[in-house]
């Protein structure tokens, strides 16, 4: 009796996963060093005697009043780039949990377990040391709980050459568990003041933009009004508007349909608007962003002190280098421990402690969240800009050093397994003595 087959979904093969990581790596790569360029530029400027045009340029109005959207250049990178930074962001979670790393929960809760414990320790850290500072000092609780991918993985490209590919992946998969607790937090604990008339009305273009996509019509000049009047409706709402590039994200289909894909359905438009939009994300909203954010007038070393004697900067220092790396590590080896969950069989527990480091690494989203926080004319506000890009910089630097002695193990490792000192083919490391 012949059994009609089942219908093939799409799946990748280990090395077709490989290259697809590999490609998100180079494109997040260039767009960490370039996110460490627009920072360090905009410090530069906002501390030299030019200063008064750096905030001129930040602060300068552009938009339609009459739709709500006069922003400054700063609010149209917060509101507006990093709603293109969180479109990625939503194409990537929809394609993992339909087709990647989160489709199999066995492989997926150990990164999906160090993410959650990357988030609370560092809120609990943060909440302790300010404890008895109020509640307008507490609403900072979720700036440490970030972890900026692009950065990262910019530190990572520059110290490895022979660590292992499931390190990378799990750095990855920690990452894009970490944006949509992000989204989340963003959307449930900082919202404005609800105007639900236009957030109801926000439905409407994106049902239509949701209709579109899923008829597999990718038409330029039909879907990005209608995103652009979902962006805007959820700004004037009063939900931050980034929340909206992840809700068209969300809605773009992974899988081909089978009546144009065939029995063995491939990729869909969730992949073809990535590898459009995720060079613009990482090569210039994110950056562009960090220009007009990152840029503090530090006051000199006396601002310094001042900034380091707030509980706040304080908190979110020891959050991101002591927090991130308890609660990332504490967390996957938990999760190891108490369940049948493993870690990868290319990592060992010191790797696990080199990616926890890494994790510490909190800029853009942290950013985007002290702005949330605290007013301009908070001094909490410059502070906990100062403490992000201290607390960063630490955490790459400790991460660097035990990821180096990683990357020198691995290059060992690898010239033995090439070495075939007497020429019979196999390695001398798989000699029998």
């Amino acid at each position: 009796m012949n059994l009609p087959l089942p219908r093939k979904i799409f799946t990748r093969s280990s090395h077709e996963e490989t290259l697809r990581i590999g490609a998100i790596l180079r494109s997040e790569t260039v767009g960490g060093l370039l996110l460490l360029a627009a920072t360090i530029i905009a410090l530069l400027w906002a501390n030299s005697p030019f200063a008064d045009g750096y905030f001129a340029l930040r602060d300068f109005k552009i938009g339609p009043d009459f739709l709500h959207l006069d922003l400054s250049l700063g609010g149209w990178a917060s509101d507006g780039l990093l709603a293109i930074f969180f479109f990625v962001a939503g194409l990537e979670l929809k394609r993992e949990f339909v087709a990647g790393e989160l489709r199999n929960p066995a492989r997926a809760a150990v990164p999906i377990a160090a993410a959650v414990g990357g988030v609370i320790v560092p809120a609990i850290v943060f909440t302790l040391i300010n404890f008895s500072a109020g509640a307008d000092v507490l609403r900072g609780w979720a700036i440490p709980t970030a972890t900026d991918i692009a950065f990262a993985l910019a530190v990572l490209a520059v110290i490895s050459t022979h660590l292992p590919t499931a390190l990378r992946t799990f750095l990855l998969t920690l990452a894009v568990v970490d944006d949509l607790i992000a989204i989340a937090i963003i959307a449930v604990f900082y919202p404005g003041d609800l105007q639900l008339q236009f957030l109801a009305l926000a439905v409407l273009p994106l049902l239509a933009f949701t209709w579109l996509v899923q008829k597999r019509i990718r038409t330029w000049y039909l879907l990005l009004p209608l995103a652009f009047a979902t962006w805007a409706l959820v700004h004037v709402s009063g939900i931050h508007a980034t929340v909206a590039g992840v809700l068209l994200g969300f809605a773009v289909p992974v899988i081909r349909s089978a009546k144009r894909g065939g029995p063995d359905a491939g990729p869909g438009l969730a992949e073809h608007f990535e590898h459009l939009v995720r060079p613009i994300s990482a090569g210039v909203a994110v950056p562009l962003f960090a220009f007009f954010s990152a840029g503090v007038a530090l006051g000199g070393l006396s601002g310094l002190k001042s900034a380091f004697t707030d509980s706040v900067a304080i908190g979110i220092v020891l959050a991101l280098v002591v927090g991130k790396f308890m609660g990332v590590f504490g967390a996957t080896w938990l999760v190891t421990k108490t369940t049948k969950a493993t870690l990868d069989d290319g990592l060992a527990w010191i790797d696990v402690v080199g990616l926890a480091l890494l994790a510490g690494v909190g800029f853009t989203v942290s950013l985007l969240i002290s702005e949330l926080s605290f007013g301009d004319d908070s001094p909490h506000y410059s502070h906990a800009k100062v403490a992000i890009l201290a607390g960063s910089v630490i955490a790459a630097m400790i991460a660097a050093v035990v990821l180096r002695s990683r990357n020198k193990h691995y290059r060992k490792l690898s010239e033995l397994e090439t070495r075939d000192s007497d020429g019979d083919g196999i390695p001398d490391v798989y000699q029998q003595d």
